[in-house]
């Protein structure tokens, strides 16, 4: 499998400079090989095809004096950024035939010089390399600095030269790795994603959620409030629009070192992970939006599901319908309602269930049958809903919810499904 290892680059003041000229170059090809599409869409003609396209932007366009500038850059960057507006129109093309799983994409969009994110790529073609210093060498700009923080694993097939909003540099290396797969153990874990806790584990465990963002909010605000007073186009709006970037550059940090530190946790600790199948985009919609990007459910998830393939983990998604809340883990039977506001409630049968990690404990369950029939669950787009279980259609007792302790409403337990 192909991983990224991202890592700091410190390049100098004429580093700077060429990687800004490189950016420069690369927005200039795909601007002006959409550009070239879209007029000849426009005038009825054929779709110019990714060669013919590649021979008039970059190789004739070099020849002339309004674009000769494009030779002062490596040649690979140009023909990957090329290779990035073709990728994205076939992903336009099979996402409206229906080659294409999930959300709609659109068409492709035109770049901005004033983008949050600038990029380049090299592939083995340009000849990109790590000299025994420990730097690294990219032609046309020479041997760039790199804070290395752990050693590749493999021979890089290619390196992408970021620089986000803060005004950072990262090389991203992609390496293919072999599976390690870890020591089997014999526990299995199912997880309950929410507000309230950032994830209950179905053996009672509770991880806090640290809410970054809310933490930062009042320095956030702060830094907002100056940049607001500044004149537009000014050296001091630009440098508060920096300050601003930083920090919340530093909030994202925080949040992806919780999310690695915990999934590499819950992954080395258990054989399977089962989570559900959460619909953040609806959840993103509603007023409890910010908690739940503040969370970053989608990312978790995510290192969930890579680290578990690297390491020979079992990963399963629980389809988002499955009523893990109502539904009693001692005899099965499941609750008319449960608002929010309800952290505790008592079954019928008499059990007494804390409403997050009986939620867990049912998505392990529910996991566990779904492996080993070889189900898989719903799809996200475009697929029907479960047909009902006989404890959902009222062919079994019910059980009704004691309300215990304080309510809150920072959970998105029921959102969840409301929301999709």
């Amino acid at each position: 499998m192909q991983l990224r290892y991202n890592f700091r680059l410190y390049p100098t003041a004429g580093q700077r400079a060429e990687l800004a000229k490189a950016f420069g170059c690369a927005r200039v090809v795909f601007n002006h090989g959409l550009r070239m599409r879209q007029d000849a869409h426009d005038a009825g003609l054929p779709y110019i095809s990714d060669g013919e396209l590649s021979k008039r932007v970059i190789s004739e366009a070099k020849k002339t004096p309004d674009r000769c500038w494009l030779g002062e850059v490596s040649a690979v960057v140009l023909q990957q950024a090329l290779a990035d507006l073709n990728q994205a129109y076939r992903n336009f093309f099979d996402s409206i035939t229906g080659k294409r799983k999930g959300p709609k994409v659109g068409p492709p969009r035109f770049r901005s010089r004033k983008d949050n994110r600038q990029a380049v790529r090299f592939t083995r073609n340009a000849r990109f390399s790590i000299t025994p210093g420990g730097r690294l060498r990219l032609p046309k700009i020479g041997d760039v600095e790199v804070r290395w923080s752990r050693s590749l694993p493999a021979e890089p097939s290619s390196v992408t030269v970021v620089k986000d909003a803060a005004g950072r540099y990262f090389a991203s290396f992609v390496v293919d790795v072999e599976q390690r797969p870890l020591a089997p153990v014999e526990s299995e874990t199912g997880i309950d994603l929410g507000l309230g806790h950032f994830a209950v584990l179905s053996d009672g465990r509770k991880i806090d959620a640290p809410r970054f963002l809310r933490r930062a909010e009042k320095k956030l605000k702060k830094l907002q409030r100056a940049l607001s007073r500044k004149a537009k186009g000014s050296n001091n709006r630009a440098k508060a629009r920096r300050k601003v970037a930083r920090q919340h550059a530093k909030v994202a940090d925080a949040r992806r070192e919780f999310h690695h530190r915990q999934s590499t946790r819950i992954v080395r600790e258990n054989q399977a992970i089962y989570v559900e199948d959460l619909a953040v985009a609806g959840l993103g919609r509603t007023r409890l939006a910010k908690s739940v990007h503040d969370a970053g459910w989608s990312a978790f998830v995510g290192m969930l599901e890579y680290k578990a393939a690297l390491y020979g983990r079992v990963f399963h998604r629980i389809d988002r319908w499955f009523p893990s809340s109502k539904l009693c883990s001692d005899c099965g039977a499941v609750a008319e309602s449960m608002p929010l506001k309800v952290r505790e409630w008592t079954c019928l049968c008499g059990a007494v269930h804390d409403r997050d990690v009986n939620a867990a404990r049912n998505i392990l369950a529910a996991g566990r049958r779904q492996v080993a029939a070889g189900r898989k669950p719903v799809p996200e787009m475009g697929g029907k809903r479960r047909p009902k279980t006989p404890v959902e259609t009222g062919k079994t007792r019910t059980s009704a919810p004691r309300r215990g302790g304080k309510g809150t409403v920072e959970e998105a337990g029921s959102h969840r499904r409301a929301a999709a």
